[in-house]
């Protein structure tokens, strides 16, 4: 039966609509578990509207689809060729679409799904038609994508994050699609310009550093790879915060991202589930367990389509969003004036996911950052089961689930998968305990991102057994499996060794052990001994000061008088208190996942010979090592257009995107006069887009024939922003030294250029914020200095500015104290683009090193192997600081910077001993280094001829840090899945 068909389609929870100008109002196939249709047919009176308002002609095309978790199969033609596809749903015309279709639809969402006000058609509006045009394309492959895996039934990677760091998605989209040159022809036709319009998307609010970014490079890799897969994550409102720097330092204030509305989500109102918080756990006559009572609410799904390169590909990033159902309104009482107590359920619900990492020194910071990891896990595993159970048919056979599933957890935040898979199972589903573990097992992998003690989460047990009881009780049941384990390994004879294995290995922290092994270690008791008044540590002088005192002991009082024998007081020892009873969450990965790897070749090394030790010698095949990498697609083809072309031209085509070993063919042309003057002319180009963008964020004027030395990422002690800020002061001072000609003779001119966020209750951080911010505020007025040296901090770093950072970027600082940086990603972004890497031998900085060349990295600082030692010599009080240290501290206190008082900063760098002091981080010990490895950077710079050939080695070295080859890794040695490729 023939459809009307129009120049557009209305977006919405609709499946697919077209650039071609193709709205149609059809019949719309409503799946059991993946969104709904809810189209309808156009009436008369519609299709004359639109015929007069658009010139349209009846078609006689039929156009159904199919919903993304749809079982039903149906014919779907490309929106923006109108050609149907003969073999299968939802494949796309391998041409792209015309200038003219693709304006046809602009304007049909403008005018029929709109946000805006109808008399004008400005940056915003035009932002969102345009997107909701790409978007109708990204919906038919899409659809296509899972209606093929759904058929085929596939082992699916399911990648759980806490961050999924996106950035803007519209230019990403329409490149990924191939589409590019056909919006920029159709946007100006309608008077705007494509590069405008993208600026009007503000970054997704959904992450904070590496770990997010890291998850949706991954996500990019997996859908240009065709692999089957899927992402979750949660739904922030108001994200981690938007960055302010007022003359205070750092502030924050919410993200407003979702202001609008986000126009690349589809809200699943038919995808929700319930998640419970506190109750009690009840035990049948049969010994089945039942979670009942407490706290109630739902998770909504909101899903995200995720394009691959040059593929039809499109797989979902599935976001949380939590809600109390509406009879949780209290009607009566809002009415009897109490309007906040009548909502708390609302709010209590609403609140999970309004904001990334909430402070969590308070008790109910806690519990809520406890409650945003269940929601994640409960939520995103029973989504899981249920697709498990549909493509599974009438017989359910539990025990191919490993087979067909895979979780991987980024990290530790969603470690409660392991619990909740294993209550599901076990009490919802009836398997037993020796089931249910064996496919936990075989399902689930973690992926460990830190060696920072603090970072491997630990949660009260206290907390977690008011709030999550049932979660609790298979903990423990996990625990004493593992107890079993370790003296069935290990054995009694040795009972210090079997002590220390179990201090170190438990999943529990200051817990007695199980009752079935309560009298393992029993050791004999103490006999009892006579303590006398001084062996309590009273002296003959502290009895004299003392005072007439009145103590009660058990049973009445009575008085004891200074003097006398019975009058002397005894000093009661302070009650050693008991240490907190924890839940070691990284221990939990580790016993319960099959698969246990580290991001970097040294980061896998010291998660096997320190991080995790004693579980690397019970359980050697878990370990493995997964480098870190980056998409080549967002952060070289499309941030770095002109470096893109350049790299085409002379690689001779553009496999490199898809194939970044290609890459490694500019080594030959390093040299060449040519290339050379080509990939300055680039470069240059980009600095000039950073400077307007210094301009526009900071109202400081850069010069672009200045270096650009960049340091951006997440503000952190051991990632030692601090070093640099104070290898810059101390170069200033050199500079208020010396005259004019031996300034210019001697240094090179740098913009050196500051971005990321500390964490709001990170204090040592924003100090170093505010450090940061002052000494610009000097160094960039100071008439002396001029272009010579400018400091800029860039407010609200995101992946946008890091877009145009990047690819600007000549030098790029990555100095974390060595062994602390698990891998980095941006160290990998920065190469890529022809920057040239200043480090330590730290996380990927090694390998980076060895893929771009020794000659091309500048190298210093201590090695991870001596770190250990330094510390050991500097409580010891053998440190001697090296004179310039000393001079720039001393310079700093001066007042040069301002009235600001630098004491708590410039005093955690002072002293041996003592939380926050002591230097812990090294960074008096390798500023020596730096100091001198920064004056071979300037040498280096002068000779443009050589720092070039430096620049073009790196972006040729960088071709093994693509994510297509980590995922590759993963996919082949840890998930066991394979590409499934749309026909």
């Amino acid at each position: 039966m023939a459809t009307w068909q129009y120049s557009a389609m209305p977006s919405g929870t609709e499946a697919v609509s077209g650039c071609n100008a193709v709205a149609r109002f059809v019949d719309f196939g409503r799946g059991k578990n993946g969104g709904g249709g809810g189209g309808r047919r156009g009436t008369k009176v519609d299709r004359l509207i639109l015929m007069r308002k658009w010139q349209l002609r009846p078609m006689k095309r039929s156009f159904s689809v199919r919903n993304v978790s749809s079982e039903h199969q149906q014919k779907v033609k490309d929106p923006l060729t109108q050609q149907e596809d003969a073999e299968s749903p939802g494949s796309l015309h391998p041409f792209p679409p015309d200038a003219s279709s693709i304006s046809s639809s602009i304007k049909y969402h403008a005018e029929f799904t709109p946000l805006f006000s109808p008399q004008k058609f400005e940056l915003p509006k035009a932002y969102f038609a345009t997107a909701q045009s790409i978007r109708d394309a990204l919906i038919v492959n899409w659809n296509a994508t899972y209606d093929h895996y759904e058929r085929l039934n596939v082992k699916q990677a399911y990648y759980l994050s806490m961050e999924f760091l996106q950035g803007r998605a519209l230019l990403n989209a329409i490149g990924n699609l191939g589409f590019t040159g056909a919006y920029e022809e159709a946007l100006s036709n309608l008077g705007h310009n494509l590069e405008e319009i993208a600026t009007q998307e503000p970054d997704a609010a959904l992450g904070n550093g590496g770990l997010g970014r890291l998850a949706s490079c991954f996500l990019d890799s997996l859908a240009t790879l065709n692999y089957p897969a899927w992402g979750y994550g949660l739904r922030y409102k108001y994200g981690l915060f938007k960055q302010r720097i007022t003359k205070d330092g750092q502030e924050e204030v919410a993200e407003d991202w979702l202001e609008m509305s986000n126009p690349w989500e589809i809200v699943r109102n038919d995808v929700t589930y319930p998640i419970k918080f506190y109750g009690k756990v009840l035990t049948d006559s049969d010994g089945k367990k039942h979670w009942i009572g407490g706290e109630d609410i739902k998770a909504v799904a909101y899903d995200v389509p995720i394009p691959g390169y040059e593929t039809k590909t499109t797989i979902s990033l599935r976001l949380w969003s939590t809600k109390a159902p509406s009879g949780e309104f209290d009607l009566s009482m809002f009415n009897s004036g109490e309007h906040t107590q009548a909502a708390g359920a609302l709010y209590n619900a609403e609140k999970i996911c309004y904001v990334l990492y909430p402070g969590d020194e308070s008790l109910e910071g806690k519990t809520l950052r406890l409650k945003q990891q269940y929601t994640l896990c409960s939520a995103s595993l029973q989504d899981i089961i249920a697709r498990f159970e549909r493509r599974s048919g009438t017989k359910v056979k539990w025990e191919e689930f490993p087979e067909k599933v895979a979780v991987q957890m980024n990290d530790t935040h969603p470690t409660l998968c392991i619990p909740e898979l294993m209550r599901i199972l076990i009490d919802v589903k009836g398997l037993s305990w020796k089931e249910t573990w064996n496919i936990t097992q075989r399902t689930v992998a973690y992926t460990n991102h830190t060696v920072l003690p603090e970072a491997l989460e630990k949660w009260s047990l206290e907390l977690m057994q008011k709030l999550l009881p049932r979660h609790v009780e298979i903990i423990e049941m996990i625990d004493e499996e593992l107890v079993r384990t370790i003296v069935s390994e290990y054995g009694q004879a040795d009972s210090n060794l079997l002590e220390k294995k179990l201090k170190q290995m438990r999943i529990l922290e200051n817990v007695e052990l199980p009752a079935a092994f309560s009298d393992l270690l029993v050791k004999p008791k103490a006999s009892p001994v006579d303590v006398s008044t001084d062996e309590l540590g009273e002296s003959e002088e502290e009895e004299e000061d003392d005072e007439e005192e009145e103590l009660e002991p058990a049973g009445g009082k009575s008085k004891y008088v200074k003097g006398g024998i019975q009058g002397k007081k005894k000093k009661i020892p302070e009650p050693v208190p008991e240490p907190p009873k924890l839940v070691r969450m990284a221990n939990l990965c580790v016993v319960g996942g099959h698969a246990v790897n580290g991001v970097a070749e040294i980061h896998s090394e010291i998660v096997k010979d320190e991080v995790f030790n004693d579980f690397f010698q019970l359980w050697p095949e878990k370990f493995q090592n997964k480098t870190n990498g980056v998409t080549p697609r967002r952060w070289i083809r499309f941030c770095n257009p002109d470096l893109s072309k350049i790299i085409t031209s002379w690689t001779g085509s553009e496999d490199w995107v898809l194939n970044t070993e290609k890459l490694s063919e500019l080594r030959k042309f390093a040299d060449s006069e040519d290339l050379q003057a080509q990939w300055r002319a680039a470069k240059r180009n980009n600095k000039l887009k950073v400077a307007s963008l210094i301009k526009e964020k900071t109202g400081y004027t850069v010069s672009p024939d200045s270096m650009f030395d960049i340091q951006v990422k997440r503000i952190h002690e051991y990632k030692r922003q601090l070093l640099n800020i104070l290898g810059i002061v101390y170069r200033y001072k050199m500079m208020k030294e010396m005259s004019a000609s031996e300034r210019k003779k001697k240094f090179v001119p740098r913009v050196c250029i500051f971005g990321g966020k500390a964490f709001a209750t990170y204090v040592q951080a924003k100090r170093i914020v505010k450090f940061i911010t002052d000494v610009g505020a000097t160094v960039n007025h100071d008439p002396d200095i001029g272009d010579l040296l400018k400091v800029i901090f860039v407010p609200d770093y995101n992946v946008s500015v890091a877009e145009l950072l990047i690819p600007a970027s000549e030098l790029s600082q990555h100095i974390s104290t060595a062994g602390m940086e698990a891998s980095g990603t941006s160290n990998m972004k920065f190469a890529m683009n022809g920057c040239i890497l200043i480090g330590t031998l730290d996380g990927a900085n090694v390998e980076i090193r060895e893929e771009v060349g020794e000659d091309n990295f500048f190298l210093f600082g201590a090695r991870a192997n001596e770190i250990a030692g330094l510390r050991k010599e500097r409580a010891e009080g053998k440190f001697t600081p090296d004179p310039r240290f000393e001079e720039v501290k001393k310079f700093v206190r001066s007042g040069v910077f301002g009235s600001s008082s630098y004491d708590e900063l410039l005093g955690s760098l002072e002293g041996n001993e003592g939380f926050g002091r002591a230097d812990y981080f090294l960074v008096g010990k390798d500023f020596p280094s730096y100091i001198d490895c920064q004056a071979k950077v300037d040498e280096a710079y002068k000779d443009q001829k050589r720092w070039t050939s430096m620049s073009i080695m790196n972006t040729a070295g960088s071709y093994k840090f693509s994510s297509d080859r980590t995922i590759h890794e993963y996919a082949r040695e840890i998930w066991n899945i394979k590409p499934v490729e749309l026909p």
